[in-house]
């Protein structure tokens, strides 16, 4: 049996065209989720492989719908092939049903987590070389230094409660409790 895996990160994004295309590669049946890759626990993931039998074909229509990681991408690999079934990447051309698509899964996987590396390398460095010449990223302050201390002085001196401060500074209270 010929079993789809679709996954989407966000509930704005849509899965039918995910859906459209495993069904077009024989998939007859389709689990699929919208939660980011990254998280640990996710419920489709989980029924998909319990659901596996000996023969089956996992497909996807990319493999980073399946993980975002290179270890979780082979520890899922592996949990299906522990159930006996093989998986399949449409867009990559990948097949672990055949050696020499295992060989290819494994090349394809390490490229990948390779590239992520670079890209989170790239991004330190740049916010590095930003911090040298005097560039924060991040969120401007909500509060000056000078409302800051207004805010100190009406909760020390006035004994206003964190809402109240809150509320007048248009603030959150969590705002006002780091001040």
């Amino acid at each position: 049996m010929i079993i789809g895996y679709a996954r989407v990160s966000t509930d704005e994004q849509n899965l039918d065209a995910q859906r459209d295309t495993l069904t077009a590669a024989g998939a007859e049946r389709v689990f699929a989720e919208k939660i980011t890759g990254t998280a640990r626990s996710r419920q489709q993931l989980d029924d998909m492989i319990d659901h596996l039998r000996d023969g089956d074909v996992v497909v996807v229509t990319k493999y980073d719908r399946l993980a975002r990681s290179l270890r979780d991408l082979l520890d899922i690999v592996e949990a299906i092939r522990d159930r006996g079934a093989g998986f399949r990447s449409l867009a990559e051309d990948i097949d672990t049903t055949t050696p020499a698509g295992r060989l290819v899964f494994h090349v394809f996987a390490s490229i990948a987590q390779f590239e992520r590396e670079r890209i989170s390398e790239r991004t330190r460095e740049g916010l590095a070389a930003a911090r040298k010449r005097g560039r924060v990223g991040g969120r401007p302050p909500a509060l000056s230094a000078v409302q800051r201390e207004e805010v100190r002085r009406m909760r020390d001196e006035e004994q206003r409660t964190l809402a109240e401060i809150a509320r007048i500074f248009k603030v959150s209270t969590k705002t006002v409790r780091r001040v």
